[in-house]
């Protein structure tokens, strides 16, 4: 997108995409919230490392079984933001460990001011 300044030259519009993906996942043979933050914590420090994201565990505090972690991530294309968090996505349902249940997705633009 371009606008113009003052002196009537175009100008290329700069911003940042913004990502965010929402995932529910159920966790195998856990028996108390100990167990759970035994699987969750090392899921949110691998994709921490792996894709320099933004990522806690967003939900789900006082089931054991269940979980929810909240991913975001910042990009200047919409693009990029849309493959960090489809690789983030691949790599929490490919864990043995758990089972993904559902993940939501947002992308916000700089369009949206």
């Amino acid at each position: 997108m371009t606008s113009r300044p003052s002196n009537g030259r175009r100008t290329a519009r700069s911003g940042a995409y913004i990502g965010s993906l929402t995932l529910d996942i159920l966790l195998g043979d856990v028996r108390s919230l100990k167990q759970k933050r035994s699987v969750v914590r090392p899921i949110v420090a691998e994709l921490q490392r792996r894709f320099s994201v933004s990522v806690a565990e967003t939900g789900e505090h006082d089931l054991y079984r269940r979980a929810e972690i909240g991913i975001a991530v910042v990009a200047s294309t919409a693009a990029h933001c849309t493959e960090v968090l489809d690789t983030c996505e691949r790599l929490v349902a490919g864990r043995p460990e758990i089972e993904l249940l559902s993940a939501r997705r947002r992308l916000f633009s700089p369009e949206e001011d």
